[in-house]
């Protein structure tokens, strides 16, 4: 499978390869939101994720930052969600190895 990945400049100049975790459209505020990582890790051990507004008919369109709380919310509330099911996936599996 090929990863689905794109590279944008970081504050010092230097170039950052990112993957991009999962696109999406948001009924509720009628954007489009791309999910990223470039994979570095938080103090606590965490994947550090971010997330944009992007214009997916344009492939050359500029990363908008999010601004407000409600966007914050509609992209917490789906990472949430998607971790949950990993979690719950990765229990069903681990449930099944002992019961063989």
């Amino acid at each position: 499978m090929k990863k689905n990945t794109f590279t944008m400049l970081d504050e010092n100049g230097n170039e950052v390869v990112y993957d991009v975790l999962f696109t999406f459209e948001s009924d509720e505020t009628n954007k489009n939101y791309i999910v990223y990582t470039d994979n570095k890790k938080d103090e606590t051990g965490n994947v550090e994720v971010y997330a944009s507004i992007y214009d997916p008919n344009d492939p050359k369109s500029k990363l908008e930052a999010i601004t407000t709380e409600k966007e914050w919310k509609v992209i917490e509330t789906i990472l949430d969600t998607l971790q949950e099911e990993v979690r719950n996936k990765m229990g069903k599996s681990e449930q099944e190895n002992i019961e063989q």
